[in-house]
């Protein structure tokens, strides 16, 4: 009848699934499960069907294991695993606790597809880049026995394009003439938004903005960051200037989700800084995707654009992706005596121009 869900709602349906502890199928590849959503029902019969762990390089190199497959490592479920030992592995709360964990066996046999999928799946979902994988052939037939849901091994899991669903007018202390445009990405993740301050000229350079949502920082004023006050500034920039168009990607923590954004601050009152943080938890520095911004702004009509900014990452991708930036505005704002180190280390480590 066409009413079947096609790969890209799979995907999101599988997402969902995910984040509830419940397994998704990948056809001719194997089955998936969340360490973080892990179950100990689920974990008996996994075990059954001879379960291995898949962890990202980065978390594998807190564990002193060997990422065999060079992005990630796959590890062999012992007999007696419980979810409470699968989720320490995924899970660096408690390493200084208990540093050592452990014996681990790596695996290097076979395809790392279904462990790359999978760590790709659970990063998509907010979770801790950590999962169960049962490899098998019968993925197919498991998915229909048991009312999973079943994906294709090559599905994509960037965003496959975005659509303006809405846009109002939106007076704001910085200027009366502004207005909100809402997208939603074709694969059902996070909605985005663009704000026009004024009239902004399409035929000109606009000042732009790219700014990743940060709940503790512009809701909460958090001293933790420099996110509020860019935000903040930025719009009174435009203001300022009569014209301006700032971009609000629901990318909290560096792309992270909240939850795990907490748990990287947990690991810095232990004494990490936001970059080590990070890679404890198996993520990379920066988990952002920028063409969404680059997307949005030719979506909206604005091909050159004077960027707000001390990232010069966000410069190359907006120049990747068919966006010229003709300016680098500095926006240095924010210090506090509670993020001076957090400053410093984006500065150090993520090339940031303070």
């Amino acid at each position: 009848m066409g009413l079947s869900p096609d790969n890209i709602e799979r995907l999101a349906r599988a997402r969902a699934d995910l984040a509830m502890g419940v397994p998704v199928a990948v056809a001719g590849e194997g089955l998936i499960v969340p360490a973080e959503t892990l179950t100990p029902d689920r974990l008996t019969v996994l075990q059954a069907m001879g379960a291995q762990l898949a962890l990202t390089d980065w978390r594998a190199r807190t564990l002193k294991l060997a990422a065999y497959d060079g992005d990630l490592a796959r590890v062999a479920l012992p007999r007696d695993a419980t979810v409470d030992w699968v989720r320490a592995l995924a899970d660096p709360a408690g390493d200084l606790d208990h540093p050592l964990k452990g014996p681990l066996r790596g695996l290097r046999d076979g395809s790392a597809s279904l462990a790359r999928l999978a760590i790709s799946l659970c990063k998509s979902a907010h979770l801790l880049p950590a999962a169960l994988i049962v490899p098998t052939p019968d993925a197919a037939a498991l998915a229909q026995a048991e009312g999973l849901t079943l994906i294709e091994p090559g599905v994509g899991l960037a965003p496959l394009g975005l659509r303006r669903v809405s846009s109002a007018r939106l007076p704001m202390a910085v200027s009366s003439q502004g207005r909100v445009h809402v997208f939603r990405p074709d694969d059902g993740s996070e909605e985005h938004y663009a704000i026009e301050i004024g009239y902004p000229d399409r035929t000109t350079p606009v000042l732009t903005r790219l700014h990743s949502a940060c709940f503790t920082g512009d809701l909460l004023h958090s001293l933790k960051c420099d996110c509020g006050p860019q935000l903040r500034a930025a719009l009174a920039q435009m203001g300022g200037e009569g014209a301006g168009v700032l971009l609000y990607l629901n990318q909290e923590g560096r792309g992270i989700g909240l939850a795990n954004k907490m748990r990287a601050y947990a690991l810095q009152d232990q004494g990490f800084d936001t970059v080590e943080a990070n890679h404890r938890l198996g993520f990379q520095d920066d988990e952002r995707d920028f063409r969404v911004g680059a997307a949005i702004l030719t979506a909206l009509g604005f091909a050159r654009v004077r960027l707000l900014t001390n990232n010069p990452a966000k410069i190359a991708r907006m120049e990747e992706h068919g966006v010229r930036v003709t300016e680098r505005v500095p926006l240095k704002v924010g210090l506090t005596e509670e993020n001076a180190g957090y400053l410093a280390t984006k500065a150090a480590k993520s090339g940031h121009l303070l």
